[in-house]
């Protein structure tokens, strides 16, 4: 039920200057006077106010005249409008509103579409929190090495046969078979123990010092297996800490870089003499840096034709010792990064293979006339006829060769 209303005479602008206190003291049905009163307490009249007669009754079925006084006045220009006096009298609409007052609409469909919305992460990535030190080391090794090291590795590999730098390549692992067969032991894999202890001892006596792999030839078959004490430490669940890129080592990582640290120490602290001496290590370091130059020489020119070298050698080089950890483990491997196509050469990314072409066509104007004869000397063909024959033998029901040699 409406506790009260507002009369606004002539125009509708005079309704925002009507005291609400007055209208809320106000008693029903209003009277003109009331009204008049009331309308002119706070503002002067954009016209002047006539008085009428005439009584406004408001009542819950509707506001109405009476008929009293009414006769013979024309009716005038009223507009009435309700309102509800409970002291909220500016309460915002709801929903969100716009600059016109008016409620937002929901965004028209092809304005999303044609929405695009970028996420990422700002700062270094995940396991490289020293991403711009790595990085310029990175970039600084790369040139030291289009200088220095690939020159060596060039003139290493065309300046030496073959088959003395494989045999030089084959002596560096042979010595390398210690540890191998060491951390096989302390991973609880008695198996593989066995099988590098038998190549160290095989490649040692009947491969000449190592020179020669006879432990991979068929029939004894012992497939070499790199192992180091990186490998031991995150078989037993040590992480690998933050990536690494220095300017010797290269990529590695704090676990990785102390377990090779051991592995270079075992042989001289094992063994002393003449594995302490500068005159084996010297020789053995590079030969064992130059052999991995070569080896990984394909797979660092695919990763510098990537749209970051950097990223593509960190991501790929903490991908396989994720990989080779879990394979020690019995564990499933982890998800291999996008990259890792591109930079071994595999997939979509793999050369096409080379396709032989094909050998002419034999016609009948190339071939020598050529006689054959028959054993017995009687009838001879040349070779044209023969292939003639021949042709027609796949073609037509097969004949009798006596019939064939004239006979």
């Amino acid at each position: 039920m409406l506790s009260s209303a507002i009369i606004a005479l002539t125009t509708p602008a005079l309704l925002a200057q009507a005291p609400m206190a007055a209208l809320e003291t106000a008693e029903f049905p209003i009277s003109t006077d009331q009204a008049e009163s009331a309308l002119s307490q706070s503002y002067e009249p954009l016209v002047p106010i006539i008085p009428i007669e005439p009584v406004l009754e408001v009542t819950a079925q509707g506001t109405r005249w009476s008929s009293a006084g009414a006769a013979g006045r024309p009716p005038l220009n009223i507009l009435v409008l309700d309102w509800a006096l409970s002291g909220q009298t500016n309460i915002p609409p709801e929903g969100p509103q716009n600059d016109l007052g008016n409620e937002d609409q929901p965004p028209d469909e092809s304005e999303q579409s044609n929405e695009i919305i970028v996420e990422g992460e700002y700062g270094p990535p995940e396991g490289d929190p020293m991403a711009v030190v790595n990085e310029t080391s990175y970039r600084i090794t790369q040139q030291l090495d289009d200088v220095f090291v690939e020159p060596i590795a060039y003139a290493y590999r065309d300046g030496l046969p073959g088959p003395i730098r494989d045999g030089l390549g084959n002596v560096v692992r042979n010595l390398g078979e210690p540890n191998n067969a060491l951390n096989f032991l302390l991973q609880g894999k008695i198996g593989k123990t066995f099988e590098t202890l038998g190549r160290f001892v095989i490649n040692s006596t009947l491969g000449i010092g190592g020179l020669i792999d006879i432990a991979e030839k068929p029939g004894i078959a012992l497939p070499y297996r790199r192992n180091g004490f990186g490998n031991t430490f995150g078989f037993y669940g040590i992480g690998p800490g933050p990536y690494l890129y220095l300017p010797v080592t290269g990529a590695t990582t704090p676990r990785d870089f102390i377990g090779s640290g051991l592995d270079q120490l075992l042989l001289p602290v094992a063994f002393g003499e003449p594995f302490n001496r500068l005159e084996f290590t010297v020789p053995f370091y590079v030969v064992s840096n130059l052999d991995a130059r070569l080896e990984f020489d394909d797979e660092l020119r695919r990763i510098d034709d990537t749209v970051d070298p950097y990223a593509a050698r960190r991501d790929t080089y903490l991908y396989r010792r994720a990989r080779t950890i879990a394979e020690l483990r019995g564990e499933e491997p982890p998800e291999p990064p996008a990259i890792l196509q591109e930079v071994e050469g595999t997939g979509e990314f793999a050369d096409p293979p080379e396709v032989e072409p094909a050998a002419p066509p034999i016609s009948d104007e190339d071939t020598p006339e050529t006689q054959a004869e028959t054993p017995g000397g009687e009838t001879a063909f040349t070779v044209p006829e023969l292939l003639m024959i021949t042709r027609r033998s796949e073609t037509e029901p097969t004949e009798d060769p006596a019939h064939l040699a004239g006979s």
